[in-house]
């Protein structure tokens, strides 16, 4: 949990699972998230081998990111973890009727 917790790795790491690879269309789906927070937030899932950072040599230089083999190893749990979340959700919804 220490390298996924927190309120914007799990969702970082979906949203490249889903091709949302670059920084800006990073931005756009995580609009709550600072700029700062998200910069941190790819670094500290690149030290944790979670993405690899490429750098393409073009003017003006483009970053892609990627999940890595242990990244890919995370999308089953964050699967699981979102269904439970939809089925707890839905609890809810009956509890509160």
């Amino acid at each position: 949990m220490n390298k996924i917790g927190g309120k914007w790795k799990i969702l970082i790491i979906y949203a490249v699972s889903k091709n949302v690879n670059r920084f800006g269309k990073l931005q756009k789906v995580l609009p709550l998230m600072s700029k700062q927070m998200l910069v941190n937030q790819l670094r500290e899932l690149e030290v944790d081998n979670i993405l690899d950072r490429h750098i393409f040599a073009e003017m003006p230089p483009r970053v892609e990111y990627q999940l890595t083999e242990r990244g890919k190893s995370l999308i089953p749990v964050i699967k699981i973890m979102q269904e439970w979340g939809v089925k707890d959700l839905e609890m809810d919804s009956a509890l509160a009727s």
